[in-house]
């Protein structure tokens, strides 16, 4: 009677380790193709923002015809019956609750971010890509009849795949998707293969001629007391920077919709402020995505009002319902105030640049551990303890406000408290 109870103990057992091991090889092999897919398209999306981007560059003209391609991706929508989109909230809802992602969101999100850009739209890229590999994953999962748990997995491991494959950076953009949902959760359930989507994608998209965003930080001063706490006051004021964005970005919106109900007529005026405030400032350094002008931030040149212009251009571009990404233009916020720092404290500017960068990006997605292996993938590990201080304070002081209103804060920033509260 003994024997027979210790077999039927063992048995369950060994057949719950076989199921997990069966789980684990689905999960390597279904990260690898989801990879590799979202890698391709990912590659196409970034060759596609920067065809057009030249284009516009070369073509002054192109900025004129914004409030008409603003129709056009109004009426793409309205066509698709996509009458409200909420964009990366709706990836990240598709986490939490697991809504549906129509397939129909991703040639939608794909052309409208092309045609923001090719037309001088201040906007990002990488919104966009989380919802593209949120959508591809959730769409494949669905199609080879993964349960809805699942779905919500392999959902963040498209994610995580498509940022790895538009900014070139696997670390950050395995832990992003498990950490962006719930602040204070990390679903490491999907560790496997987050990780493995973000590796292959990174690879196939480079293999297709992406090159990832890196602005090596390699002269750092010494980790003194002195510098630590101008990186570390710094760091603050960005934490605060990331909060008027915040609210700037959800109130530009709002405004629009107060004043302008029809989303055509919306979107016209949106572009005519764009062209308008284009030719106020007389040149075209707050159109696009900016990466030419973080580089410059890198190397001290930044114009001083750059970061407020940046931020004014985004919120009239994505306010008004152009398609894009405000991670990219917060970089480029953090990396010129960063810049205008150095200039005033007389301190590294590329240093400077690089904690600005990594502020704003906590500041708004309220995700620490993304956000350092961001620094450490896009600037290197010579300024690791500025980056380290510089995101722990940006994560504190930044309250908890974010750029995603679906998002949602679990555990207190400032108390061991439970509060799960969705961001201001």
């Amino acid at each position: 009677m003994s024997d027979q109870n210790n077999m039927n103990n063992v048995e369950p057992h060994y057949k719950h380790q076989i199921r997990r091991f069966l789980a684990t090889i689905k999960w390597l092999v279904l990260g690898i193709i989801v990879g590799v897919i979202i890698g391709a398209v990912g590659a196409a999306f970034f060759h596609g923002i920067r065809i057009v981007t030249e284009y516009r560059k070369m073509h002054s003209f192109m900025i004129y015809l914004l409030p008409f391609i603003g129709l056009l991706i109004v009426f793409l929508y309205r066509f698709s019956k996509e009458y409200e989109d909420t964009g990366t909230n709706l990836v990240i809802t598709t986490i939490s609750a697991g809504d549906h992602l129509p397939k129909r969101k991703i040639p939608l999100i794909f052309i409208a971010t092309i045609l923001t850009h090719m037309c001088g739209g201040s906007a990002g890229r990488e919104s966009a890509a989380l919802q593209l590999g949120g959508s591809i994953g959730h769409n494949f999962g669905e199609t080879i009849g993964l349960d809805e748990n699942d779905c919500k997995i392999i959902t963040m491991c498209g994610m995580s795949a498509a940022f790895a494959a538009l900014f070139g950076t696997p670390m950050a953009a395995a832990f992003l998707a498990m950490e962006i949902e719930a602040v204070g959760v990390m679903y490491y359930a999907a560790l496997i293969p987050c990780v493995l989507s973000a590796l292959v994608s990174s690879k196939v998209a480079l293999y297709f001629g992406t090159v990832p965003d890196v602005f090596k930080v390699d002269i750092v001063p010494s980790f003194t007391i002195e510098n630590a706490v101008k990186g570390g006051l710094l760091a603050v004021l960005c934490a605060f920077i990331s909060i008027l964005f915040c609210i700037v970005m959800k109130k530009s919106g709002e405004l629009y919709k107060k004043y302008f109900k029809n989303p055509y007529v919306r979107i016209f005026v949106g572009g005519c402020l764009v062209v308008v405030l284009t030719l106020i400032v007389g040149n075209n350094n707050y159109n696009g995505a900016g990466m030419d002008i973080i580089e410059l931030a890198t190397e001290g040149k930044a114009p001083y009002p750059a970061f407020a212009l940046k931020m004014l251009f985004t919120a009239v571009t994505m306010g008004a319902g152009y398609k894009g990404g405000e991670i990219v233009p917060a970089l480029y916020i953090g990396a010129t105030f960063g810049c205008l720092y150095s200039q005033i404290f007389g301190f590294n500017a590329a240093l400077c640049s690089a904690i600005g960068m990594g502020a704003l990006f906590c500041g708004i997605t309220n995700c620490p551990i993304s956000s350092l292996l961001l620094c450490f993938e896009m600037f290197g590990y010579n300024g690791m303890p500025y980056y380290l201080i510089a995101i722990a304070l940006s994560y504190t002081f930044s309250g908890y406000y974010g750029v995603y209103g679906s998002q949602k804060i679990m555990y207190s920033k400032y108390h061991n408290k439970y509060i799960n509260q969705k961001t201001r």
